[in-house]
């Protein structure tokens, strides 16, 4: 015993030594570094002194006596840097990191979004997901200043409590409309109120939004199958009964029934032609395709439709090859489409004109846009109309559409080709002043590429 208590004085006495020691360096550094940093002016003010010697009537032990006072004055003022360094030097260790401690780590981990909560509701963590979820999240604010859900704010502040998890759906409407499912869970056993609670999210709001829109889907293709169906069904019907030997009643009945036997035809191939350019959209087109050859085969193919509607058609081409990387058959089923609408919705016996532009990039290294615009002289659309308009089956006139032969599939079908070209459609219109549909696609080649050009006629 005796010789620990020794050994226990030695080491005191060693440590005291050696902080006395670590004590006499900081200051001797530290007295350094203010002479050091001063040394300069330090210099100037002897020169300064000496000078007043030398040519003055100024005594030496003045001068000395000046110098030195300044020099004390020098070492007694406080050092901005030095200061900082010796507080980081003598600073306490830094709280070990959040994102080290275990539960820490397994939500980091998650991929859903996760946030840790304190017994009170004070966020303690939160990962990379959560985080995106919630721009405002911060370690120390109230829970309750992102989610306002009374069910939620329940669930957390019973969670100590009850000691079980709850698992609670809360809809929410600003900034934007979002149904969300939170598990609470509290990290501590029923009656214990120090331990941490989790929460798991998780975001609804797409797949609510899928499901509505695979509904929405069902419900306006079956009422656009349905019509025609029904109509059929009742002329057969009439035909095989009552009709059975008219003969004027056939003659009226069958174009009718040719009329709406064409309308499912369109229909069920615009839904094949939609589902296939979902299936492929994330595959890109890797043909080189000429616009002005699409362009010049959309003029042959629809100027006998013009015709027929008694409207001009009119189409400029562009001024050089304009090469993309496309599909050369779903660029025609783009224009075709856009200049089917233009014919059918412009004007009776107006002008519907196809206009090509080359943009150029403002970058030198990028290469431009080929934007081709389709414009009507119609009665033009409201603007609340046009966000919705490629929506699948949104017509703007329902009765005129179904009338005229459309399914209100086109322009869908036309978003979900430029999609998979990385292209854009943009709309523009007012009442009264027409359309313009314009089709935007990335340039692959410069105009003058006599190569590319040629490969793309050949294929």
């Amino acid at each position: 015993m005796t010789d620990q208590a020794e050994h226990d004085a030695r080491a005191l006495r060693q440590g005291r030594a050696w902080r006395a020691r670590q004590t006499a360096k900081r200051a001797v550094h530290a007295l350094t570094a203010k002479l050091w940093s001063s040394f300069w002016l330090i210099v100037i003010v002897a020169v300064i002194m000496a000078s007043l010697v030398t040519l003055g009537d100024l005594s030496v032990g003045l001068a000395l006596a000046s110098f030195l006072g300044f020099v004390a004055a020098v070492l007694l003022l406080p050092l901005q840097e030095t200061d900082q360094e010796e507080a980081a030097a003598f600073a306490p260790s830094p709280v070990v990191n959040r994102s080290r401690s275990p539960m820490s780590a397994v939500v980091d981990a998650l991929p859903d979004p996760g946030i840790l909560l304190s017994p009170t509701g004070q966020v303690v963590f939160f990962n990379a997901p959560a985080k995106r979820l919630f721009a405002s999240l911060r370690e120390g604010n109230h829970i309750s200043s992102l989610i306002r859900a009374p069910e939620f704010l329940d669930a957390v502040s019973e969670a100590p409590r009850t000691g079980r998890a709850v698992s609670v759906v809360y809809a929410e409407r600003v900034p934007v409309g979002r149904r969300m499912e939170a598990t609470v869970a509290p990290l501590a056993r029923s009656g214990e109120s120090d331990g941490d609670i989790l929460v798991l999210l998780r975001d609804f709001t797409e797949g609510d939004r899928i499901n509505q829109m695979r509904t929405d889907f069902i419900a306006n293709a079956s009422h656009e199958m349905r019509t025609p169906l029904a109509s059929l069904r009742g002329f057969i019907e009439t035909l095989q009964s009552t009709a059975k030997e008219d003969e004027a009643a056939r003659e009226r009945f069958l174009p009718i029934m040719a009329e709406q036997a064409a309308r499912m035809t369109r229909l069920i191939d615009a839904l094949l032609s939609l589902s296939r350019l979902e299936m492929n959209a994330h595959v890109p087109p890797s043909d080189l395709v000429d616009l002005n050859d699409v362009l010049g085969h959309v003029r042959d193919t629809l100027e006998p439709l013009a015709a027929d509607s008694q409207t001009t058609l009119e189409v400029e081409r562009f001024a050089k090859p304009a090469i993309v990387r496309g599909d050369r058959d779903e660029l025609l089923q783009v224009l075709q489409n856009l200049v089917q609408n233009a014919l059918k919705y412009g004007r009776p016996g107006g002008t519907v004109r196809i206009e090509a532009k080359h943009i150029p990039s403002l970058n030198q290294q990028a290469r431009g846009r080929f934007a081709i615009s389709v414009i009507d002289d119609g009665p033009g659309i409201p603007a609340e109309h046009l966000p919705r308009l490629t929506e699948r089956f949104y017509r703007v006139d329902v009765d005129s559409s179904r009338e005229k032969g459309g399914t209100g599939l086109g322009l869908a079908i036309v978003k979900h080709i430029l999609n998979r070209h990385r292209g854009e459609l943009a709309i523009a219109s007012n009442p009264g002043q027409g359309s313009t549909f314009t089709v935007m696609l990335n340039e692959t080649q410069p105009a003058g590429d006599k190569a590319a050009l040629s490969t793309a006629r050949k294929r």
